[in-house]
């Protein structure tokens, strides 16, 4: 056995397979191949009728035929990942004879996740089906993980009430600067989860340095300097947050290489994480804090400016955000709540982020 039909078996309750074809023989024959207990086949013939059961039940995969009446399989497709926002639901798309480069580029834009030609045997059905199934039950786990670091930040977060929703409306700044600096919708994700997850090292931190309400000794302040590092361990193990890790590790990196926990110059910093720093220094100093007032947008951009001069940040970020604040200071206003807690939307943030570039569906099984 493989690794698929391992990991499978593991399953104690039946895959719910929705089968769309306007052929009843081939309804047939799907359900013949798929068969109980492994699968729970339902079926569908013709694209509304697939809509409204996706409406009423969760299925694992949907086996969808390209040639419907009506609604074809490419509209079915968009209408399930634009308009009903599901990016998660694996779509294996069927198309007659050998299928063109054209026909199977339009069927994975429109959002399918795999594909298959007729006729195919049932060794290469269930094959494709078993497959699209592995990689959404391993997606879920994924979630589950990311939900769990966003959860730990969040705590990280809580120890310090003099913050508000720091993560929140740092994640909210870095993405509408990422945006004006025409990044991509992988690194606008990178930047609002790192808004997140930034102090995550915290954690390993011990407590009577990390609330300490005096000023550290040296020995204190050398430990508190590792937390990017602690940060970098606790999240580098997670495959799709290989540019999120970048923000963690160099967010306390300066331009000028005074930073830590590396010393950085320049551009060997990350183009995120020096985005990122101005953003974070830009909250901290308009946040009221009970040891300080929240200081005015003129006096905030002033320090900005005295920062850069000083060699701590780098000049030509710095003057696009502080034009960028200029142009749209309602972006930047500290507001008590600003948007969705970002920790349980997690998947809604990556259907946003690649949105907004015109990306493929991002849950699409990678080629490395």
């Amino acid at each position: 056995m493989n690794n698929v039909t391992d990991y499978l078996s593991q399953n104690q309750s039946p895959f719910k397979v929705l089968v769309v074809d306007d052929e009843p023989d081939q309804r047939a024959l799907c359900r013949a191949i798929l068969q109980a207990p492994k699968y729970d086949v339902s079926e569908a013939s013709d694209g509304q009728q697939a809509l409204a059961l996706l409406g009423e039940q969760d299925f694992d995969v949907m086996v969808l035929d390209k040639h419907l009446p009506g609604l074809d399989g490419e509209a079915v497709c968009r209408t399930i990942r634009q308009e009903m926002g599901n990016l998660l639901l694996p779509i294996v798309m069927v198309t007659g004879g050998g299928g063109s480069t054209s026909v199977l580029s339009a069927a994975l834009r429109a959002g399918a996740s795999d594909f298959i030609h007729k006729p195919y045997s049932a060794q290469e059905f269930s094959a494709r089906v078993d497959g699209a199934i592995y990689r959404k039950r391993l997606t879920d786990q994924l979630e589950s993980a990311e939900s769990v670091l966003f959860a730990l930040a969040r705590m990280v977060e809580a120890k310090d009430g003099n913050t508000g929703d720091h993560c929140t409306r740092l994640a909210q700044y870095s993405v509408r600067f990422g945006q004006a600096l025409g990044l991509s919708g992988e690194e606008l994700l990178a930047l609002r989860r790192g808004g997140v997850l930034h102090d995550i090292g915290k954690l390993g931190i011990p407590e009577a340095i990390l609330l300490k309400p005096g000023s550290f000794t040296p020995v204190e302040w050398g430990v508190m300097k590792t937390h990017p590092v602690i940060g970098e361990r606790l999240c580098g193990g997670l495959k799709s947050f290989r540019l999120t890790v970048q923000i963690i590790r160099a967010h306390h990196e300066r331009w000028d290489g005074s930073g830590y926990p590396d010393g950085l110059q320049g551009e060997d910093i990350s183009l995120l994480a020096r985005v990122f720093q101005i953003c974070d220094i830009y909250d901290a100093l308009t946040f009221a804090r009970p040891y300080k007032p929240a200081l005015p947008t003129s006096e905030v951009l002033r320090i900005l400016r005295e920062e850069t001069a000083r060699g701590w940040r780098d000049p030509a970020l710095v003057e696009v955000f502080l034009n960028l604040i200029e142009r749209e200071p309602e972006a930047f206003m500290v507001r008590e709540q600003i948007g969705e807690d970002l920790g349980l939307a997690l998947f809604e943030d990556i259907q946003r982020a690649a949105e907004q570039t015109n990306l493929p569906s991002p849950l699409r099984e990678p080629n490395t």
